[in-house]
């Protein structure tokens, strides 16, 4: 149910992660789905999260030099941060590639203090090697890591026989130090919980849940909580540059991990080499902007998947869009009266929120379509299995409860640094607008979630995202993508002082690797022969 008191507390979706570790999983995911037809044609995947993030200012330097520090080859390294820019790599076989780690100071303000390990992979480049691609796949909570690992289908053959594919996993994230507040079982409680609390008590229970969560990530996390901003992953990143032996980063970033790369140029410009951002995200943003454009890109996408169900014939969910649309609302509130039992699942029920997150996880990629039809058909018949499936490729969980690592909860402690709570709205008028753009899914978007209780603020903020200097930075927006919606790449494109904009008509999340030839070809023009594309070209 959606009544508006409890607007200030209901949502749990962050920002609805956007990422290509979504996309991944949806890939390799959907063809192993519980009683059900292998999904044909399943893409290269590539994505990002959404998120927005702090503002910092430049502090650190950039490649030009900056606020002084002493030069390594021809790239000056920021002053009081030598030995971490002239570390060495020490990598070993591993599964996947070649493996090693980052060292890092916890607080670039303090570089003597306390320091983490960042995990990396690489995948290497065959005969014709130029160089390392840096790949992140947003989230923010996405693994860089595994990013890597699924080069193949992630990045074409003709990229990857020219670069070393390297992913890291920034900063309180899956091997990096990872941020874990609540345990398996917590998280269970806290992503099935009632995300419309209907009355008082309900919602008592959601607030209370909230502060537990952030309260847990305070005193789990320590120090690093106040320093997971997209501010201190990107510095990390030109680290990570230094490190690989490359005057310039060339750079390619999904979803959320656009705003890393718009960062990054906005830090170091002049290290900007070949950078490609796909399904961006404006850092401008508010985290209302942001969640009132989720939301609208949800409602649009999910429209589209029941125009497809109809079209298909035999929709369970109507026999035209409307219509469709109210049954999946109404589904939503019956879960909300009577989750549907489960077995073999260790939640034992489907719930309004595991329900919430079974839909859209499916948005991210039209090719999950038909899948998404196959189990809300089924859950109108009493077996959520197939539903809980896909909630569980959203939260990367296992049927047994086991979750394979922390992007559930990285995302939050990350998005609240990114963007603060703005604790001063009308909540009942905020809901009221995402109900308007969304009648779907404003009202799970519509909340500050735990970052209404958040305990640590980011450290620095950027006002501006020109990346002034920056070698050209293309820009990627799919018309229809649900995360991150086509505006958003419209925005950071003419923001950036060297952007240059790529749009592709189309669903789903992202464009590189999961579209067509048109968007793939200039892509990998770019990146491995250095071939500019138009400015504004459509595919």
């Amino acid at each position: 149910m959606h009544e508006t008191s409890g607007a200030g507390v209901r949502r749990r979706l962050g920002r609805v992660a956007a990422g290509g570790a979504v996309l991944a999983l949806l890939a390799s995911g959907c063809t192993g789905a519980p009683d059900t037809e292998v999904v044909d044609g399943a893409p290269r995947t590539t994505g990002g999260a959404t998120t927005e993030g702090p503002e910092a200012t430049g502090e650190g330097g950039t490649g030009t030099g900056g606020d002084g520090g002493t030069s390594s080859g021809s790239v000056a390294v920021p002053e009081g941060l030598e030995e971490f820019y002239g570390q060495d790599l020490a990598w070993e076989s591993c599964d996947g590639g070649e493996c090693a780690t980052l060292t890092v100071p916890i607080d670039y303000e303090q570089p003597d203090g306390e320091t983490i390990e960042l995990s990396l992979l690489r995948v290497p480049a065959g005969d014709s090697r130029k160089g390392s691609l840096v790949v992140n796949p947003g989230g923010p909570g996405g693994s860089g890591v595994d990013y890597a690992t699924q080069a193949g289908m992630v990045i074409s053959d003709e990229v990857r026989e020219q670069f070393d594919i390297v992913g890291f996993d920034p900063r309180g994230v899956a091997r990096s130090a990872p941020i874990e507040c609540f345990d398996d079982a917590q998280m269970d409680d806290y992503l099935g919980a009632d995300p419309t609390p209907d009355d008082a008590a309900e919602e008592e229970a959601s607030a209370e849940l909230l502060q537990s969560f952030a309260s847990a990530c305070e005193a789990k996390a320590g120090e690093l909580l106040g320093h997971v901003s997209t501010v201190e992953v990107a510095r990390d990143m030109d680290v990570l540059r230094a490190a690989l032996g490359e005057d310039q980063l060339d750079y390619l970033g999904a979803s959320y991990g656009t705003f890393i790369g718009a960062t990054y140029a906005e830090l170091f410009p002049a290290n900007v080499g070949h950078f490609v951002l796909d399904g961006a995200v404006d850092p401008t943003m508010s985290s209302l902007d942001m969640g009132l454009g989720q939301a609208a890109g949800f409602e649009q996408a999910t429209r589209e998947y029941v125009q497809s169900c109809v079209d298909e014939g035999d929709c369970p969910l109507g026999d035209d869009v409307d219509s469709g649309m109210a049954g999946i609302t109404a589904f939503l509130d019956e879960l909300d009266a009577n989750p549907i039992p489960l077995e073999g699942d260790a939640a034992g029920a489907l719930t309004e929120g595991w329900g919430v997150l079974g839909i859209i996880v499916a948005m991210y990629d039209e090719t999950a379509w038909p899948i998404l039809t196959q189990a809300l058909r089924a859950a109108q018949d009493g077996d959520a299995t197939m539903l809980m499936f896909l909630a569980n490729i959203y939260a990367g969980r296992s049927a047994d409860g086991t979750y394979d690592g922390n992007s559930m909860q990285a995302i939050t402690a990350v998005n609240c640094l990114d963007r603060a709570a703005e604790p001063s709205l009308d909540k009942e008028q905020v809901l009221a607008e995402f109900e308007e753009v969304a009648p779907t899914f404003g009202r799970y978007l519509a909340g500050e979630g735990a970052c209404a209780y958040w305990p640590v603020e980011a450290q620095t903020v950027l006002e501006e995202y020109d990346g002034e200097g920056a070698a050209p930075i293309v820009v990627i927006g799919t018309t229809r993508d649900p995360a991150t919606p086509y505006e958003w790449a419209v925005s950071l494109a003419e923001q950036l002082s060297s952007g240059v904009l790529i749009t592709y008509d189309g669903d789903g999340h992202t464009a590189y690797g999961r579209s067509n030839d048109c968007v793939d070809g200039a892509v990998d023009a770019y990146l491995t022969e250095g071939t500019v594309p138009e400015d504004g070209l459509s595919c």
